[in-house]
């Protein structure tokens, strides 16, 4: 009897794709994102808009590469989003960088006021997320996702 890659005979069923891991993760990932969307669009907010504001609240002056990095987006991408924040006046950056290229970002107090709604939004979306789960499981899943992505971000041995 043959084999294939994975270790099983040609003649097995495949495993159902939904009882894989990273199957699992990105439906949630898509859950999730589809939830903010929808709760912070009556704010005039996206999900990354969100996390650039929220990422901006936890380290005021940020550059536009460490929010991207923050945000899984490009550059070229946090540079469009911040340009739009910016003439929303949520978010203030110079003109002209003081040393080098980089324009550290700033919130404004109108973008702290629409973070604080936004944020009370996305912690009730999170709640509901985890809400079947004990508070043991919670920290084990958390510990485990951190292991799983540092796993992954590690370079490859061989």
């Amino acid at each position: 009897m043959e084999t294939d890659t994975d270790g099983r005979t040609n003649d097995a069923a495949p495993v159902a794709l939904e009882s894989h891991l990273g199957y699992q993760l990105k439906h949630l990932q898509t859950a999730l994102r589809s939830r903010m969307d929808e709760t912070l669009r009556p704010l005039g907010l996206t999900t990354p808009q969100y996390n650039c504001l929220e990422q901006l609240r936890r380290r005021p002056g940020a550059s536009n590469s460490e929010l991207a990095r923050g945000a899984f987006v490009t550059r070229q991408t946090m540079n469009t989003l911040l340009r739009g924040l910016q003439d929303r006046e949520l978010v203030t950056r110079p003109v002209k960088a003081d040393s080098g290229r980089v324009l550290p970002t700033r919130l404004t107090p109108a973008g702290e006021r629409l973070l604080d709604r936004a944020a009370s939004r996305v912690e009730a979306i999170s709640d509901r997320m985890v809400s079947p789960l004990d508070e043991e499981t919670r920290t084990m899943v958390t510990e485990a996702l951190g292991l799983c992505i540092a796993a992954l971000e590690a370079p490859e041995n061989g």
